[in-house]
């Protein structure tokens, strides 16, 4: 096993930080800071922490979720590669927090697996959400367009969307690019369908049985509430606010499950991944450069460095920084922090050194 001890400011349970720390944050982009005091944690950086199938080894990693039962860590990848056509491999798996596999399965379901949720009854949740050329040759094998909802055992309870076929931004059975998911704790589903600039860029609500309540959000550059451009990422606070990730407009929006615009955040970079745990912090993650349009490099902001975001739902205030390349996130219940890597193909846990 490969690890390294990283300094990291913050803790899964004392959210303080040191002024210098916070001074390093607070950065031209940032618009919402605030200091206090406090002490740094260190944090172990384990490469290979999960042990795979005889055989096995991770293609691009687009999914982490904790199981509710607080023991399991459950894990999606692209079948061994950028994509799961024609392939035989699961790309689901459930792991203890040691890293050994308990259950792996989802084979021949997905063309593009692309977000991740694991719901309070432990059902898995993945859309698949190819665009473009990846749409197309995913139409070719019916697949793609879709959201599953699976039992722990991989069973499939209920599909969202129709295989293969692409969909506009009013229609209300049909996707383009679905690339989040969020099952409520009162089961009201949320697809982020949004993928990429050709993506619908909306929210679509539904009913716990799958039936069609309402949409919002269209296509724009922003700075508009409600214009999405890359619509990447979707979590929920304990207050039921819903966080998108709005990636190319390099900002969270947050509205109420009605769609109502409440408030939005550009500190935390272009949102790739955001995860909310049960005491409300969240965990952002910055995203490739690659996937912005030219100008980002300098919006980002002077000396902007990518990695993992660690912050209160409820004030927005940056309180951690995790120097990473993942793309997706999560943590665990005793504030682990699980890195899932597209480019780089790897699951990287941040264990805190206790």
């Amino acid at each position: 096993m490969t690890s390294k001890v990283i300094l990291l400011t913050g803790s899964a349970f004392n959210w303080k930080v040191t002024l210098s720390f916070l001074g390093a944050l607070c950065m031209p982009l940032v618009m919402a800071c605030t200091t206090s005091q406090s002490s740094g944690m260190e944090y172990r950086s384990i490469d290979d922490w999960a042990s795979l199938p005889m055989g096995r080894e991770w293609g691009a990693v687009t999914g982490v979720f904790p199981d509710p039962d607080g023991e399991h860590i459950w894990v999606l990848d692209r079948c061994g590669a950028n994509n799961c056509l024609g392939s035989d491999l699961d790309p689901v798996f459930k792991f203890d927090l040691e890293g050994n596999l308990v259950t792996n399965f989802g084979a021949g379901l997905f063309a593009w697996p692309h977000g991740f949720h694991v719901d309070q009854a432990g059902n898995v949740w993945v859309t698949d959400g190819p665009t473009g050329a990846r749409a197309e040759a995913a139409a070719a094998e019916d697949k793609g367009q879709q959201v599953f909802k699976l039992s722990p055992n991989g069973t499939v309870l209920m599909t969202l969307g129709i295989a293969g076929v692409t969909g506009g931004p009013q229609d209300q059975d049909s996707f383009n690019g679905p690339s989040d998911v969020l099952a409520a704790p009162n089961g009201e589903i949320y697809v982020l369908d949004g993928h990429g600039e050709d993506g619908n860029n909306r929210v679509v609500k539904f009913t716990a049985e799958g039936l069609f309540v309402r949409t919002w959000g269209t296509s724009g550059p922003g700075p508009a509430a409600g214009e999405f451009s890359d619509a990447h990422a979707i979590a929920m606070d304990s207050r039921q606010r819903i966080f998108i990730g709005d990636r190319r407009n390099i900002r969270i929006q947050i509205f109420n499950p009605d769609g109502v615009f409440l408030e939005q955040w550009t500190h935390f970079g272009p949102p790739s991944n955001i995860y909310i745990d049960g005491n409300d912090i969240m965990y952002v993650t910055d995203t490739q450069t690659a996937a912005l349009p030219e100008w980002y490099a300098d919006r980002r902001g002077e000396g902007w460095t990518r990695g993992i975001r660690v912050g209160d739902a409820n004030t927005g205030q940056v309180i951690a920084f995790i120097r990473s390349d993942a793309e997706f996130v999560a943590a665990d219940r005793i504030g682990n922090v699980y890195g899932a890597h597209v480019p780089g193909q790897t699951l990287v846990k941040y264990e805190r050194v206790r």
